[in-house]
């Protein structure tokens, strides 16, 4: 046979296999819609009204070819940011270096977590159920579909739920709502209620023009669609170094003692380790002029950057206001350590009051604490930069004093107690 032949003849056979490879690709799809027509008819709908289906992104793309019949289920492979990475490895890539990446570490991490019922952290209705966002290995995806966790298990499907994956609704402000909201972060509340969110919400419903400058959350916090989604204070509002104001550095230093990133001396501990690790504050001057100016860069396409800086610096000195009135509190606390009136528990590294034990702080006092902290500092300053100032106000710094007069009142009673017993 001639080598033109034989090349042909090839040929032939490479054309004739690539068409019998995509008419099973497509016999496969095709078994794949009949059967989850029946079983899970809105999945079906969702993805057939999707850019994936747009695009020939068929089932086996995201799930594998391992689950073909019912018998086989436990053979379809879940899609975990590494899938999506796939086909959008620039926005993975972004997510993967942002503070959503690092939810689930930080859930994990928090001393609290270990201590809530079963049902709330297995089944994912505390705090791992938003926190479920975060990057998890391959032996934590495998622990959670064993014990039947039906969600969770991905990160991009939190904002792009499935199956359409949508960018259009993962834009909407409603989006962030399922998470940023409630009692520690409320954050879509604040939102929604300042003049920014309802500028927004007059122009989905059509009372203004669509061309209505508006921000969104993504706006602010996701600038052309970039993934990371981080901001220069970080969840907590603390950071390195510290103030030049040397009565601001105290209070601050006191927080960090009060989360257990510093000794009651001052010296680092492992915490601080993992705050580094979750990359939940700022520990340089660079690191967090780089998150202000980019922000100023935002604010600025609608304000004058002057107007814009002074309202950031507003949120700033929020958050020193705040501080004050949280250290007071917590030195009236850390007293009656000192003192020996509260003991320390056996969960605690230090005889100090310690800000992350949320719902297993032992004492009434302890509890007003942590929740001065969770609730309303974080409503002073959250409120502040997100332009609501009944949110800064009466849910924020007014609580706050309110705060520190009953825990003042507290441990002051609670000295004479044991004055009289002595």
């Amino acid at each position: 046979m001639r080598k033109r032949d034989v090349r042909q003849s090839v040929l032939i056979l490479v054309v004739v296999a690539a068409i019998l490879t995509v008419q099973s690709a497509a016999a496969q799809e095709q078994a794949c819609v009949e059967c989850h027509e029946k079983e899970t008819p809105n999945i079906v709908f969702d993805w057939q009204n999707s850019r994936h289906f747009e695009n020939d992104v068929a089932c086996d793309t995201c799930h594998g070819a391992g689950h073909t019949t019912a018998e086989d289920v436990s053979e379809a492979r879940f899609a975990s940011p590494d899938t999506c990475n796939e086909c959008h490895p620039d926005q993975v890539g972004q997510y993967k270096s942002g503070k959503h990446a690092m939810a689930w570490s930080a859930a994990q991490a928090m001393p609290t977590t270990h201590w809530q019922p079963m049902v709330i952290l297995q089944g994912m209705e505390g705090c791992t159920g938003c926190h479920a966002i975060g990057i998890k290995d391959d032996k934590t995806l495998n622990e959670l579909k064993d014990q039947g966790v039906e969600y969770g298990l991905s990160a991009c499907d939190a904002c792009h739920t499935r199956h359409t994956f949508s960018t259009k609704e993962a834009s909407q402000p409603q989006a962030c709502r399922t998470c940023h909201m409630g009692m520690d972060h409320p954050q879509w509340e604040m939102y929604e209620s300042s003049k920014h969110g309802v500028r927004y919400l007059l122009r989905q419903t059509g009372v203004v023009s669509e061309e209505m400058t508006a921000p969104t959350c993504q706006t602010c916090h996701m600038d052309g669609g970039d993934h990371e989604v981080r901001t220069a204070w970080g969840f907590l509002a603390v950071r390195l170094p510290m103030p030049e104001n040397k009565e601001w550095a105290a209070d601050r230093a006191t927080v960090l003692k009060g989360l257990g990133v510093l000794s009651p001396e001052g010296e680092p501990t492992a915490r601080l380790d993992v705050v580094k690790a979750a990359d939940v504050a700022r520990l340089t001057e660079e690191a967090f002029q780089k998150e202000r100016e980019e922000m100023l860069g935002i604010c600025s396409r609608c304000h004058a950057g002057k107007f814009a800086r002074k309202e950031l610096e507003k949120g700033d000195e929020m958050i020193r206001v705040a501080d004050g009135l949280m250290a007071e509190a917590i030195r009236e606390v850390a007293d009656l350590y000192d003192k020996g009136i509260l003991k320390k528990p056996e969960s605690y590294a230090f005889a100090y009051p310690d800000l992350l034990t949320f719902h297993d702080a032992p004492t009434t006092i302890e509890t007003r604490l942590w929740l001065m902290f969770l609730k309303h500092r974080m409503r002073t300053f959250q409120g502040s930069f997100h332009q609501n100032p009944d949110y800064a106000l009466w849910y924020g710094w007014s609580e706050m004093v309110r705060d520190v007069n009953a825990i003042k009142e507290t441990a002051d009673r609670m000295r004479r107690e044991q004055k009289e017993k002595k």
